[in-house]
């Protein structure tokens, strides 16, 4: 019986020179850990948790590919590591997500989330570092999306976190956040 399953699965499996070739499985597209929910779930837990943090750059860290959004989101990840690295490690893993959020901008300027994550992380280091160049650009970039929206490039759930950040952390003008207030999801 177990021969015959063998051969069964064996012969399921594709051939290269009449030897059977095995072939990794692959979760669907849709159940990628870099789905952009997925990703924002992980960034939200690790701003909040040590071991959440740990997660979402083990998650990251070896990611290759070039998508803007998961390297924007990879940049994140070594950002918190770096808040959580010992004192020696801080500034190698801030310049390893300077780095990815470079990369990230390069590949798509205008998406909305990856300078939001930017922003997020350039607008908390300490200014004696020289490593929040974008802030002021960003914070621009973000508060004009934000007001297109739902033309801004971000899904609702991307926009409330947008609009939230730059309210209560007053990022924005007592004007400003009344003008976002306004804007209909």
């Amino acid at each position: 019986m177990k021969r015959l399953l063998v051969f069964a699965l064996l012969s399921a499996l594709p051939v290269a020179g009449g030897m059977a070739v095995a072939r990794p499985l692959s979760p669907p597209a849709s159940m990628s850990p870099y789905q952009p929910a997925t990703l924002r779930r992980h960034y939200e837990q690790a701003a909040a948790d040590k071991q959440a943090g740990e997660n979402f750059y083990n998650l990251l860290r070896d990611y290759q590919g070039q998508d803007a959004l998961v390297l924007g989101y990879k940049g994140a990840a070594e950002a918190i590591k770096a808040r959580d690295a010992s004192m020696l490690n801080k500034l190698t893993y801030v310049q390893q997500a300077a780095k990815s959020f470079e990369q990230a901008v390069a590949l798509n300027p205008s998406n909305a989330e990856i300078r939001f994550l930017r922003f997020s992380v350039e607008s908390n280091l300490p200014p004696f570092l020289g490593m929040s160049k974008h802030v002021e650009e960003d914070k621009t970039f973000l508060l004009n999306a934000a007001l297109q929206h739902p033309n801004s490039g971000l899904d609702a759930e991307a926009f409330q976190t947008v609009r939230g950040f730059l309210v209560s952390r007053k990022h924005v003008s007592e004007e400003e956040a009344q003008r976002l207030a306004q804007v209909k999801m």
